[in-house]
C-alpha cells in the first residue's frame, strides 16, 4: 500500500484567480505569488496518484485568515473525500488564531475528516501565543482520537518561501505541551528527531510524534531516511510528497538509494500511515 500523507488541493476560485486573494492573505501570497507554484484540484491529484500508483492521499487546504475562505476550502475537502472515499483522506485546515478556529475544527471532525492539518504559523513561528491558540484544537483532536499535522522546518540553511522563523526550542515546547496528541511534524520536524538520542526527557516527548518527508528531495540527502530510522525508528516516518510541489516519483527514486529493506520501505510508503489513520493495510 502506498499512502501520500502530505498533499494540497485547492477549489476552483483559488486555482483560477489566485491573485485576488493576495491582498487579504499575506501568507498565501508568500507561498503562491510565483506562477511556478502550482495549485491543483482533486481531479489533477487523482490522475497523479494513478500515474504513481498511490492508493490513498491525505489532502488538505491552507490556513487562510478569512474564515469564509477557510470554510469554503474545507467544504471542498469534505466534498472531495465524499466523492472518493477509497482514495482520499481529508484533514481540516484553518488558522489557529481565528476566533472561529475551534468551531470550524469541530464541524469538520464531526463530519468525518481524519484530523487537522497542515496547521502553520508562517510568519511567527510556534511561539507562546501560537501554543495558546493551538490548545483548544489539540484538545479536540485528543477527544476525537485524530492526529494533527503541523508545519515545521529546519531552523538553519537556505531561505525559501514558506520557511518559518521557527526554532528547535519552539518545536520541543510544542511537544512538551501536548504529549498525549498524535502529532505529525511536516518536513522531517526540522530535524528534532536527532535529539531522541538524548538520555533524558526528549524520548518521552517524541513517543506520539511522526515525521513526514515533504520536500525532502529539496532539503536533505537521501541518507536522512536511514539516519531517522536508526534514531527514532522506521515506524515514525511517513511518506509525504507535498504534491504538487513535487511528484511522488521523485521520492521513490530517492528511496531506492537509501538501502532500506523492502519491509522498511513498505512501512514508510504506507503501512505506518495506515496504522495512524486506522486504514486497512494491503
Amino acid at each position: 500500500m502506498r499512502i501520500d500523507f502530505h498533499t494540497h488541493i485547492f477549489p476552483p476560485p483559488a486555482r483560477k484567480a489566485r491573485e485576488t486573494f493576495f491582498d487579504a492573505e499575506p501568507a498565501f501570497k508568500l507561498l503562491y505569488n510565483s506562477p511556478k507554484s502550482r495549485l491543483v484540484g482533486a481531479r489533477q491529484l487523482l490522475k497523479q496518484m494513478d500515474a504513481c500508483q498511490i492508493d490513498y492521499s491525505v489532502v488538505f487546504g491552507f490556513p487562510w485568515q478569512n474564515h469564509e475562505t477557510v470554510r469554503r476550502h474545507n467544504d471542498y475537502i469534505l466534498e472531495a473525500v465524499a466523492r472518493h472515499p477509497d482514495r482520499l483522506v481529508g484533514l481540516a485546515c484553518l488558522d489557529p488564531a481565528s476566533k472561529a478556529a475551534e468551531t470550524e475544527a469541530e464541524r469538520c471532525l464531526a463530519q468525518g475528516l481524519a484530523g487537522l492539518g497542515e496547521l502553520a504559523f508562517y510568519r511567527s513561528g510556534i511561539d507562546e501565543r501560537a501554543l495558546s491558540q493551538l490548545a483548544p484544537l489539540m484538545q479536540l483532536c485528543r477527544d476525537y482520537g485524530r492526529p494533527v499535522l503541523i508545519h515545521t522546518n529546519e531552523p538553519v540553511g537556505h531561505a525559501y518561501p514558506g520557511k518559518t522563523p521557527i526554532t528547535l526550542q519552539q518545536i520541543y515546547a510544542l511537544l512538551q505541551q501536548f504529549p498525549e496528541n498524535k502529532i505529525v511534524l511536516a518536513h522531517w520536524g526540522g530535524g528534532i528527531f536527532f535529539f531522541y538520542l538524548m538520555k533524558k526527557q526528549v524520548k518521552a516527548c517524541l513517543q506520539n510524534v511522526y515525521f513526514d518527508t515533504a520536500a525532502s528531495p529539496f532539503l536533505y540527502d537521501p541518507a536522512i531516511y536511514q539516519v531517522a530510522a536508526d534514531t527514532v525508528g522506521i515506524d515514525k516516518i511517513l511518506f509525504g510528497s507535498d504534491y504538487p510541489l513535487l511528484s511522488p516519483d521523485r521520492y521513490f527514486k530517492e528511496l531506492e538509494q537509501t538501502g532500506l529493506t523492502q519491509t522498511d520501505l513498505a512501512a514508510v510508503c504506507g503501512n505506518n500511515a495506515a496504522g495512524l489513520l486506522q486504514l486497512k493495510k494491503t
